[in-house]
């Protein structure tokens, strides 16, 4: 493919029964975000590989995504996809640093934030334009700051460099009510020890999206992962709620 961007159909996934994105309110966006389960990180070295990106995991099932600004054109790509994929994704904005940034994001199509830091001014401005918003957090005090402050979850980051999934427990233990979203750490053979840990979705970068198979071209290895991560989501849920049943 050139730079025509293809147009995609929506695919019939585990996702599927979320029906029509169009319209959301806050409550329902998180609420899509977090029975997909999974949140692509993309962040790649142009506009059009994040495009094609997104392509394959919406392809793949997955109808949730995040755009960094650190992707050189950014916005554009968020514009792009939310031209091209309408109601049929959850698209967001990430390694949002301030509100003005928020806002651009918001006027491109985005419909959810995520910031790597703590910033009040952030949570403050996407709550008073009711989007959802999962700010950056890892100390126990800066996971209950974001909490009180109006996040719908946490990014607890950079989740590996403290333990992975066993600080999601930790954590969880005197924050039971508080959203968590680890990112960090999440690939294949760990997703679903966080999902046991107790997050509510897993957030996923380079394992999901990499740059070599970008470089190669590869871009239905992402479909394919795509499928992989939704399958352990499905497994892992289920078998939490046949625990949770069996007391």
């Amino acid at each position: 493919m050139t730079g025509e961007i293809r147009k995609a159909t929506t695919p019939k996934t585990v996702a599927s029964s979320i029906g029509s994105l169009k319209g959301m309110n806050k409550q329902q966006i998180l609420s899509s975000i977090l029975e997909i389960g999974v949140v692509p990180v993309v962040r790649t070295s142009s506009a059009e590989s994040a495009i094609r990106s997104i392509e394959a995991l919406h392809r793949g099932g997955i109808r949730s995504a995040e755009i960094t600004m650190t992707v050189p054109g950014a916005i554009h790509a968020l514009e792009k996809i939310a031209d091209q994929f309408g109601d049929s994704i959850v698209l967001g904005a990430g390694t949002v640093l301030d509100p003005e940034t928020a806002r651009i994001c918001m006027l491109a199509g985005a419909q959810f934030f995520v910031t790597p830091s703590l910033n009040l001014k952030t949570i403050e401005a996407a709550n008073r334009y009711s989007k959802p918003i999962m700010p950056g957090a890892l100390t126990p005090t800066e996971v209950v700051t974001a909490w009180e402050a109006g996040a719908d979850a946490v990014k607890v980051f950079p989740c590996s460099a403290v333990g992975g999934a066993k600080y999601i427990k930790a954590l969880k233990g005197p924050f039971p009510q508080i959203e968590m979203i680890p990112t960090g750490g999440v690939n294949l053979d760990t997703a679903a020890d966080f999902l046991k840990a107790g997050a509510c979705a897993v957030a996923v970068g380079g394992e999901l999206i990499d740059a070599e198979t970008i470089k190669a071209g590869k871009y239905d290895v992402f479909e394919e992962r795509a499928r992989q991560y939704l399958e352990i989501v499905r497994k892992t849920r289920e078998e939490l709620k046949s625990k949770a049943a069996a007391g």
